[in-house]
């Protein structure tokens, strides 16, 4: 009988999250980089770039992809005749090993799960607890997958009941344009067909687990319904022209996994919950001869990708900026700001506006008038660094806090990832402000521009914390003007029909001759 020990465990997981913090999957690595070779819009093609450069880095220097490291979610295949030597249970024990990871002095993770998440909502600490699939199963061995899934592709998450005469496909081309890209495209999209709501989406996550395979897949053909359905979703998808960082491109996900289970006749749930551009789970075994072993990949497994933001690229002093100045930006402009910025995400606007409804006014050193604001919750930093990986979060999130921070803070630009809903849009148009885009999934690439780094007002709020940034040419797009053009709306749509276009034309080159 296998005696599988809880030291063995605890060290195993919490060497999976250490190794997955920096090390993509390679054949996701290998994926992005055959989008990025046939990608024909140049904002896609340097934003895979960016994503692919930042994964080389993060492997040479053993720091995280990106700066949200994630909740922890596992699965669990336990064989019914394991005996096993400790006295903890296994949740605990994968706890243990969540605890020790994050915490690990040499490579830090940031901390983002949270008590109570419908009042206070309190930092745990440590990241702990994880979110944990057990099943009992025939054998002596246990099986593990061990995700981190960050917090702006899991909100990109969809359940629908649907009807058993409705078309999934259909389901998913109408519900995919409204996630918008703060999943961070391109990555996978986990689909779960069957069984229960809770069942479906449940598959959804699991689903991501797998290795990608389309292209060989597309090679030998379908053999049955479901391998059909990831073919047709996989094409349709990118044909919408979303592309990476929803900029417009022929990339929007790189594989669909589907998995399906029985369901009620009168039954069609269907779940679809993405993977993105910080992709990261692995899977090992337990057979009782100690902790897992993971293998590092070799540096030559990731491709020579350069990225050159060229001459012309707008280089901007933060410090001395203008509104007259900004008012010159145009749409899908890169820029290279230098100069000092402040931070800020949900909790921190939330409280900057009750300091300022409430005429008490803001802590010294939070002077936001004129000023640009970068939506990030870094990691700590460990080392000789500045700051930890520190690439944007979802600006989405911050739209409901735009029209007041641009009315009563007076800033006058903000900096995050994917695009904005149309009630920011609007206020930035009235306000004569913009909003730039930093490449999510680059969080380690981002951090080396910036210089200095320092907590300004928050302490007590965490990652969520007000830090002044110095950066040295940090670069960024242009995203909505000062006119209210946005190129989240402009580059997709651009993309579509350039994609349609071309349709008809390879149709009839692949037709046989009559």
């Amino acid at each position: 009988m296998t005696v599988i020990r809880q030291e063995d465990v605890i060290q195993s997981v919490a060497d999976a999250l250490q190794f997955i913090s920096y090390y993509h999957p390679l054949d996701y690595i290998q994926a992005v980089h055959r989008a990025w070779e046939r990608e024909e819009s140049q904002a896609a093609k340097d934003a895979m770039a960016q994503i692919l450069i930042n994964s080389r880095m993060c492997a040479e220097g053993k720091r995280p992809i990106c700066q949200d490291t994630g909740i922890v979610t596992v699965f669990i295949k336990a064989g019914m005749i394991i005996q096993w030597e400790g006295d903890m249970s296994l949740d605990a024990m994968i706890n243990q090993g969540v605890r020790q990871a994050y915490t690990h002095p040499d490579n830090v993770l940031r901390a983002s799960i949270l008590n109570d998440p419908a009042g206070t909502r309190k930092n745990t600490g440590d990241n702990t607890p994880a979110v944990i699939h057990t099943t009992l199963v025939p054998g002596n061995t246990l099986e593990i997958d061990v995700a981190a899934k960050g917090g702006g592709s899991e909100n990109k998450s969809r359940l629908a009941m649907l009807n058993p005469s409705d078309d999934i496909v259909e389901w998913v081309l109408k519900t995919l344009p409204g996630m918008g890209a703060g999943w961070c495209p391109p990555g996978m999209l986990g689909i779960g067909i069957g069984g229960t709501a809770e069942k479906a989406a449940v598959m959804a996550k699991e689903a991501l687990m797998e290795t990608i395979d389309i292209d060989e897949l597309r090679a030998r053909g379908p053999n049955n319904r479901i391998e059909e359905l990831r073919l047709e979703i996989m094409d349709k998808v990118n044909d919408l022209g979303i592309g990476a960082q929803g900029l417009g491109g022929l990339t929007t996900v790189v594989d669909v996994k589907i998995k399906d289970y029985p369901t009620h006749a009168a039954s069609l749930p269907v779940a679809m919950i993405p993977n993105c551009a910080a992709t990261r789970h692995i899977h090992f075994t337990l057979d009782g001869a100690g902790p897992a072993e993971f293998e590092q990949p070799k540096l030559s497994d990731w491709p020579e990708i350069t990225w050159d933001v060229g001459p012309t690229a707008r280089r901007v002093n933060l410090d001395t900026i203008t509104r007259e100045e900004i008012a010159e930006w145009k749409p899908g402009e890169t820029l290279l700001l230098s100069g000092t910025m402040l931070t800020g995400r949900d909790a921190a606007h939330k409280r900057i506006l009750q300091l300022l409804d409430s005429g008490e006014g803001l802590p010294n050193g939070v002077d936001l008038k004129d000023k640009f604001i970068y939506y990030v919750g870094p990691v700590d930093p460990v080392r000789d660094e500045v700051v930890g990986p520190a690439g944007p979060t979802t600006a989405t999130r911050m739209d409901k806090f735009t029209e007041a921070m641009l009315e009563k803070a007076g800033i006058m630009g903000m900096i995050g990832k994917a695009e904005r809903g149309q009630v920011a849009i609007d206020a930035i148009k009235k306000h004569k402000a913009v909003y730039l885009m930093a490449v999510g999934g680059a969080a380690y690439l981002v951090s080396k521009a910036i210089r200095k780094a320092r907590i300004v007002a928050f302490e007590d709020l965490g990652m969520e914390a007000i830090h002044e940034f110095v950066v040295d040419e940090m670069p960024v797009t242009v995203a909505v003007d000062v006119n209210g053009i946005s190129v989240h709306q402009t580059g997709p749509a651009e993309w579509l029909e350039k994609i349609k276009q071309a349709k008809p034309v390879e149709v009839l080159e692949s037709s046989p001759t009559e």
